[in-house]
């Protein structure tokens, strides 16, 4: 199996994924082991002195001139993780718990926060055991990074909280005993490099990558499987008109539109038709979806900026050099992470919109609420209710969270991020657009059918007929259900990517373009 140097290599968002889901095995080099241990000596050294070091041997935020004996900085640390467990509501997803542990690796074993070998060794040995932090979703203001949720994430270190082991959601104290695992006790400043950091909302922004990345890829193939139900023309996607606007992700949507149409008999039988433009939601689809396109690279880029960062405090660079920062503070991702939002609301406001286009009965043979017997029948005229209620919540939604702060830790901490609040509103946008997306792919393939025996290009054909396997068309009104929860499940698996891709490889056909590799991760 491939293995990853925690602290030495790049980490990217997609590799982060594959350390989470096992592909990938995570291991902790001879050389990080030297500069880990090097680090924790240093602490340790710190805490015997007479020197005040922030967290090492002084209290926390407002009590951080209270000095500590060095007798009592286990107790200090530990009972910070115990004071500081304060989430609430529902568990993260198991796998966002995966990239916390994975990106806190990645970022303490640098060298720069006085973790002791034995408390990476055992985060890593959770990974690889499957058993996983149980971490409450709310409760972080994304201030000195994530406080609740990794105090949460960590209290399993010392036997305490809750894990996620074979199915179960367990005490982590009976999990151990039937492991014959013992809790750790913690070093000097361990508690405060574990809980300071941006891993709670990083690791929703690695997720948020991933699936807006995967909704991006599919508003342009549902707009185009649109664009041939609606006899749109691909006039606005030419090259040299993007040419004089180059943004990377309009040309890139405008290019990978004229792939999924190459050749096709239903663009080619009306080229020389009457009508003179098309609406906004047809023709403006690159610079729509390219400026999504064009959010989701800064998204990617600041994230794998984050994931690649030192972020707790203090940050020690030897025995005698420590810094008391704010690398801890979620503002750099908090702010990617609410334009990231607003990004995937729009790809579903512009899909909501070419839904209802295709209602209206205005294309030549496709008829309106795109069923030929309607009056008795009401046809596809409701889901597209459900697109709207969909696309309405994601404009609730798309307040950014970064533009409130509320002041905490008795105003030692007067500005937050709230970045954890943005990247779980981001994620739930996301989950919106895909079930609006599988309703324009149900919708899309409905029109297309009226345009038979006339066919589109390989590609779109092949993603058409795939689409036909699953849901059948609708003739008479029938419970939809079913038919929107299979389509939703075709965006959400990514398959009609995998298609696309199969078919333009076997028929050397172009699918991808050249800002592909840019927007790639």
């Amino acid at each position: 199996m491939e293995t990853f140097n925690y602290g030495l290599n790049q980490l990217t968002a997609g590799v982060a994924l594959k350390l989470a889901r096992k592909e990938i095995k995570g291991v902790l080099s001879i050389e990080t082991r030297e500069k880990v241990q090097a680090s924790s000596q240093a602490v340790a050294n710190i805490a015997k002195g007479e020197k005040a070091v922030y967290g090492i041997n002084t209290g926390f935020g407002p009590l951080c001139t209270s000095k500590i004996s060095a007798a009592d900085t286990q107790t200090l640390q530990e009972n910070l993780l115990k004071s500081h467990a304060v989430g609430l509501g529902e568990p993260v997803p198991i796998e966002i718990s995966k990239l916390m542990l994975v990106l806190k690796l990645q970022a303490l074993a640098q060298g720069y926060s006085g973790i002791r070998l034995e408390t990476l060794d055992r985060m890593i040995w959770m990974l690889e055991n499957e058993v996983i932090p149980v971490v409450p979703i709310q409760g972080s203001v994304g201030a000195s990074g994530d406080l609740a949720p990794l105090s949460h994430l960590f209290l399993p270190l010392l036997g305490l909280g809750k894990v996620h082991y074979k199915g179960e959601i367990k005490r982590t104290v009976e999990v151990f005993e039937k492991l014959g695992m013992n809790p750790l006790s913690l070093g000097p400043k361990e508690g405060l490099a574990l809980i300071n950091g941006t891993q709670f909302m990083a690791a929703y922004g690695v997720k948020i990558v991933d699936r807006l990345h995967n909704l991006l890829v599919h508003a342009d193939i549902t707009g185009a499987m649109m664009i041939e139900g609606l006899m749109g023309s691909i006039k606005p996607f030419s090259p040299e008109l993007h040419q004089l606007r180059p943004f990377a992700g309009n040309q890139h949507v405008a290019q990978t539109i004229l792939n999924l149409l190459h050749e096709s008999e239903i663009v080619n039988s009306h080229l020389d038709c009457a009508r003179v433009q098309d609406p906004y939601s047809l023709r403006c689809m690159p610079q729509v979806h390219g400026a999504s396109r064009n959010a989701w690279l800064h998204l990617k880029d600041a994230i794998e900026t984050e994931i690649n960062s030192v972020t707790d405090n203090p940050v020690v660079f030897s025995e005698d050099h420590t810094i008391s920062g704010g690398s801890f503070h979620g503002q750099p991702i908090a702010l990617p992470l609410d334009y990231a939002c607003l990004a995937a609301s729009e790809l579903g406001n512009i899909s909501d919109r070419r839904i209802y286009l295709s209602l209206e009965g205005d294309t030549p043979g496709v008829p309106k609420l795109l069923l030929k017997e309607t009056g008795l029948n009401s046809g596809l005229m409701i889901p597209q209710y459900t697109t709207a209620a969909l696309a309405s919540e994601n404009k609730g939604l798309c307040f950014p969270a970064s533009a409130d702060s509320i002041p905490t830790s008795l105003g030692q901490e007067d500005h937050v991020s709230m970045g954890s609040i943005g990247a779980r509103k981001a994620l739930r946008v996301i989950e919106n657009v895909e079930k609006i997306l599988g309703i324009e792919l149900f919708y899309a393939a409905q029109a297309m059918d009226f345009h038979a025996p006339l066919k589109s290009g390989k590609v779109m054909t092949a993603i058409h007929e795939h689409v036909r396997t699953k849901i059948e068309p609708v003739i008479n009104d029938r419970v939809m259900t079913e038919d929107m929860e299979a389509a939703i499940e075709m965006i959400q698996s990514g398959e009609l990517i995998g298609i696309a891709n199969q078919v333009a490889k076997e028929e050397g056909l172009p699918f991808d373009t050249e800002w592909g590799e840019l927007f790639s991760f």
